[in-house]
């Protein structure tokens, strides 16, 4: 956390974390259903557990590899990895507010469901007054707990977004901290009718997306296929088969192929971001066509899980403009609805039918609704100026704690000459 941080020469890949999206190179030979798997595959970490990582390997799968038998790719990710550890282990003692949030607070868990945290950090006042940018986030390793710090956490409040008024406004949310307790008295001060935008527009245009992204995954299966039936089509081949099938209107047929082309791009685009292809290369996409195509699960933007938490937003966005009061757990014919979205016992089709019927309410709700058209920003500006004096108190009367004599130690800015820099005064000509 310097200033500019120093060279990797101090850096052990093989000690500092490795968040869940951490590119890896395995460093042993594993044998998994009896294909040995060599030591240099490339992966991703996908899991964290406390006996090991689990890493999705191109072509082969997950497999689970204990952390010092894992390097990180980039020496980049061992400088992020670094910084991202120390900020973790030095500022969670300074975490003033903290609640569980996702399907434990939405009343919407089932066996197995991970218990999400989130919540907001205040910074020590040294950490605050010197050169070095402090972290305004901290994460955990396997990213089921995340906190942003005050002014961020306020600042995005007062935008309406919905992950902070989420934790601002969610039963389990509690103070840690004096200053936990007055974020918490002052939250009515952030919410307006911008909720509007941020949780009914925002859930229903992602939505849409859902609907283009789930039209492209079947675009992808017959790609898929024409590739595994036959390897030696070209990029230009297969463009012109997925434009002739494609629904998607073009002024003219070059344009068509055109965009087919550029779909097949970001297919194996997507498919290396998510460790699934060595390089984003047409050669590789062939290739995974034939061998690897058996790890392929739902994009990201296709589970379940996303198009049930929208739902769940436009809901909220509903009764929130409407009454003026919000409750984010969800009961009733609701609960039943999200929980059959949730576990795909829903086609995509009829979550967007349920979407749809909702749109009118949530016009009419904004209509009639008796938030304030703006957040209350003097108020919040006020809160911040009172965390902040508190905070500097704190630190010049030695108060005991993290945020005053017993605060973690502050980043030390430096000078970091680089690799390949002279020194100030090197080389110049007197």
């Amino acid at each position: 956390m310097d200033l500019r941080l120093r060279g990797l020469s101090h850096l052990d890949p093989q000690v500092v974390p490795l968040p869940n999206g951490t590119e890896v190179i395995t460093r042993v030979d594993r044998v998994v259903d009896e294909r040995r798997v060599p030591q240099g595959a490339i992966g991703r970490v996908v899991a964290t557990h406390p006996e090991g990582l689990d890493v999705m390997l191109v072509g082969i799968g997950v497999v689970r590899y204990q952390r010092d038998e894992l390097s990180p790719r980039k020496l980049g990710q061992v400088r992020h990895a670094e910084r991202r550890g120390a900020a973790w282990d030095a500022l969670t003692p300074c975490i003033v507010l903290e609640a569980v949030v996702g399907s434990r607070a939405w009343g919407l868990a089932e066996e197995g469901s991970d218990t999400d945290r989130r919540g907001i950090f205040a910074l020590p006042f040294p950490w605050t007054a010197g050169l070095a940018s402090p972290p305004l986030d901290l994460v955990s390793t396997d990213g089921s707990a995340s906190y942003w710090e005050i002014e961020k956490a306020i600042r995005q409040a007062l935008r309406a977004d919905p992950n902070t008024l989420e934790l601002l406004f969610v039963k389990s949310a509690r103070a840690l901290d004096p200053i936990g307790a007055w974020i918490l008295d002052a939250r009515a001060a952030f919410v307006s009718s911008a909720v509007y935008g941020s949780f009914g527009r925002y859930a229903l245009s992602q939505l849409k997306r859902l609907a283009q992204a789930q039209r492209l995954a079947e675009h992808r299966e017959h790609v898929l296929d024409w590739l595994a039936d036959d390897p030696s089509l070209s990029l230009d081949a297969v463009a012109h088969r997925l434009a002739a099938m494609s629904p998607r209107a073009a002024p003219t047929e070059a344009d068509r192929v055109l965009m087919a082309k550029e779909h097949i791009k970001q297919l194996y685009r997507s498919l290396h971001d998510q460790g699934l292809l060595p390089a984003r290369e047409f050669t590789c996409l062939v290739t995974f066509a034939r061998e690897g195509r058996r790890d392929l699960d739902l994009s990201r933007d296709l589970r379940p899980k996303n198009a049930y938490n929208l739902v769940r937003l436009l809901s909220n966005a509903i009764q929130w403009l409407r009454t003026g009061e919000v409750d984010l757990e969800a009961r009733g014919p609701l609960k039943e609805q999200l929980l059959a979205i949730k576990r795909g016992a829903w086609p995509l089709d009829r979550t967007l039918e349920i979407a749809e019927a909702l749109t009118p309410e949530l016009e009419e709700a904004r209509r009639v609704t008796p938030l304030p058209r703006h957040p209350d920003v003097p108020r919040a500006e006020a809160l911040l100026r009172r965390i902040r004096e508190e905070v500097a108190r704190r630190h010049l009367e030695g108060t005991p704690g993290p945020l005053g004599k017993d605060a973690p130690a502050a980043p030390v800015a430096v000078w970091d000459e680089g690799p390949g820099q002279e020194s100030p005064g090197e080389g110049d000509d007197a």
